[in-house]
C-alpha cells in the first residue's frame, strides 16, 4: 500500500510538472492572469493522488476541488492542460468505480454546459472534448462498480448456497448417526445377548449349535465394533466447531470417581488390583460406562452413601465391582440403567449381576473376557 501510495504522487507530481511547462510556454499571452492560472493548474494535478489513494468523502471532495480548479482555468482562461484533462478523467473514472455514480456526472456536467454556451469556439471545443471523454470514462468506471458488485453477490450468494447444502448434509448424517445408534445397535446388541443366553440357558444343546450361537455372538459384537467406528466418523463429519473427546477408558476412571465424589458428597474409592495391562478400547470404554452408570445409580438410590469401585485384572477377564453401603435391594432401583450395564456387558461377551450386597448395600459386578493388546516398543 507504501508503494501504491508513491507511485500515485509520483503520477500528481508528473502532471503537474507538464501542465506548469504548458502554462510556462503560453505564459506570452496570458498577461496578468499567469500567477492565477499556475495555481490552477497545480491545483487541477496535485491533489490527484488524494483521489487515488484516499476513500469516501475526502476522495469526493479532492475530486469536486480539482474539477473546479479545471473548470475555473477553461473559463476565463480558454486554457485547460493536458495534465488537468487527463486529471478530470481519472476522477471521474475513479468515483464511477467506487459507486458515486452521481458525483461523477455532476463534475461532466459544467463542460456540457460551457460547450452549449461558450461563444469561444477553442473553448467550446475543449469543452466538448473534455464531457466526451469524461462521459466515457464515468461509463467505464461504472462498467468496472457493476462487474465487481456482480461478481461479489454471486460469491456470496455462492457461499451461502455452500453453506446450506454443507449444513444440510451435516444434519443429514447426524441424523442417519443418530437412527443407526438408537435402532440399528440396540437391534444388534440384542441379537448378541440372545445369542449369549440361548447358549447358556437351552438344556441339552449340542456342541455344534453351541458353537453357531457362540459365533453369532461374535459377529454381532463386530458388527457392533465397526459400526461404532462408522458412528465414529458420520458423528466426526455432521459436527461443527464442536472439539470431540476420544472415548473414555479406565485411564479416566480416577477422574470418573473424582467427580462422583464431588457431586455426591460422600466417600467414593477407587481400588485396583492385579497386573494392569492395556486392553482392547471396546473392553475398556464398556468396563468405564458400567461403573459410570453404577455410580449414577448409587447416587440415585442411595444419596449419600459410600461407594467402592473395585477393578481387578485377570488373566481372562476384567473383574469390575461397584458396592454401595445404601439400602435398597434390585427391586428398589427400577429403570434401564440396569439393563444398559447388562447389555455393554454382553456386547463384548461379559457377564454382570447385580443385587444386595453381602453385609448391606448394593452390588453391581461385571466380568468382561480381556485380551491385553500388544504394546508396541
Amino acid at each position: 500500500m507504501e508503494r501504491s501510495g508513491r507511485g500515485n504522487l509520483v503520477v500528481s507530481v508528473v502532471l503537474g510538472v507538464l501542465s506548469v511547462s504548458e502554462v510556462l510556454l503560453r505564459s506570452a499571452d496570458l498577461g496578468g492572469g499567469f500567477a492565477v492560472l499556475l495555481l490552477l493548474t497545480l491545483a487541477s494535478t496535485l491533489p490527484l493522488s488524494l483521489v487515488l489513494g484516499s476513500g469516501g468523502p475526502a476522495r469526493s471532495g479532492t475530486a469536486v476541488a480539482v474539477s473546479t480548479a479545471c473548470v475555473l482555468s477553461l473559463v476565463p482562461f480558454g486554457i485547460l492542460t493536458v495534465g488537468g484533462v487527463v486529471a478530470q478523467l481519472v476522477c471521474v473514472y475513479v468515483l464511477g468505480r467506487a459507486g458515486a455514480t452521481r458525483l461523477g456526472g455532476l463534475l461532466v456536467l459544467p463542460y456540457v454546459v460551457i460547450a452549449l454556451g461558450s461563444h469561444e469556439e477553442p473553448t467550446r471545443i475543449v469543452a466538448v472534448l473534455v464531457a466526451t471523454l469524461a462521459s466515457a470514462a464515468a461509463a467505464t468506471g461504472i462498467a468496472h462498480h457493476v462487474r465487481t458488485t456482480a461478481l461479489a453477490h454471486s460469491a456470496t450468494e455462492q457461499a451461502f448456497a455452500d453453506t446450506l447444502l454443507e449444513h444440510a448434509a451435516r444434519g443429514e448424517r447426524a441424523r442417519i448417526a443418530r437412527e443407526l445408534h438408537d435402532v440399528v445397535a440396540h437391534h444388534i446388541s440384542m441379537i448378541a445377548v440372545q445369542a449369549e443366553t440361548a447358549r447358556l440357558t437351552t438344556p441339552g444343546l449340542p456342541t455344534e449349535g453351541a458353537t453357531r450361537l457362540l459365533a453369532i455372538g461374535d459377529t454381532a459384537r463386530t458388527a457392533l465394533t465397526e459400526m461404532r467406528r462408522l458412528l465414529g466418523v458420520l458423528r466426526e463429519d455432521a459436527d461443527t466447531g464442536v472439539q470431540r473427546r476420544p472415548q473414555p477408558g479406565l485411564g479416566q476412571l480416577i477422574d470418573l470417581v473424582d467427580e462422583s465424589r464431588d457431586a455426591a458428597g460422600s466417600r467414593t474409592r477407587l481400588i485396583v488390583s492385579g497386573p494392569i495391562a492395556p486392553l482392547d478400547p471396546g473392553i475398556e470404554v464398556t468396563a468405564y460406562r458400567i461403573v459410570q452408570e453404577a455410580l449414577t445409580n448409587a447416587r440415585r438410590h442411595a444419596p449419600g452413601a459410600a461407594v467402592d469401585v473395585e477393578l481387578r485384572y485377570g488373566d481372562e477377564d476384567l473383574a469390575v465391582r461397584v458396592r454401595d453401603n445404601g439400602p435398597g435391594p434390585a427391586a428398589d432401583r427400577p429403570g434401564h440403567g440396569l439393563l444398559g450395564m447388562r447389555e455393554r456387558a454382553a456386547t463384548v461377551g461379559g457377564t454382570l449381576l447385580t443385587g444386595p450386597a453381602p453385609g448391606g448395600g448394593f452390588l453391581v459386578e461385571a466380568r468382561l473376557p480381556v485380551k491385553p493388546e500388544e504394546v508396541s516398543a
